[in-house]
């Protein structure tokens, strides 16, 4: 008789949620906003206001963790849920005026002189 290996659990650290994706975000598959990307900066607006009763344990863990400025990709990951889950969840906080989008002032992007150079290079090259 043939000996049978026990069952190994998965040890790539994911963890299937009992209750489906459709079911959080009412049966919605798509954000409100079409602008949401895993490298959006997120950041929790601190205006006093706290979360309706009737606010679900992942928005209220959503914006928990989400008190310094994170990606959305961070915030999927930090919570172990999809970032497409979280980004329709992500949505409907900033269309409430809980969350806000953060974005790299004009500062963060390279001169002119920089991606001329650059754009020569790759042509010599």
């Amino acid at each position: 008789m043939p000996v049978q290996k026990p069952v190994q659990k998965p040890t790539d650290g994911y963890h299937d949620h009992p209750v489906r994706s459709y079911v959080l975000t009412g049966g919605r598959a798509h954000p409100t906003r079409n602008t949401l990307r895993p490298e959006t900066l997120l950041c929790a607006v601190d205006d006093g206001r706290e979360l309706p009763l009737g606010a679900g344990r992942h928005e209220r863990a959503l914006l928990e963790t989400c008190r310094g400025t994170l990606s959305l990709a961070e915030l999927a990951a930090y919570l172990r849920l999809p970032a497409s889950l979280v980004a329709v969840l992500v949505s409907d906080l900033i269309d409430a005026g809980y969350l806000a989008v953060r974005s790299g002032g004009a500062h963060d992007l390279p001169g002119i002189d920089l991606l001329e150079e650059v754009l020569d290079g790759l042509r010599n090259f």
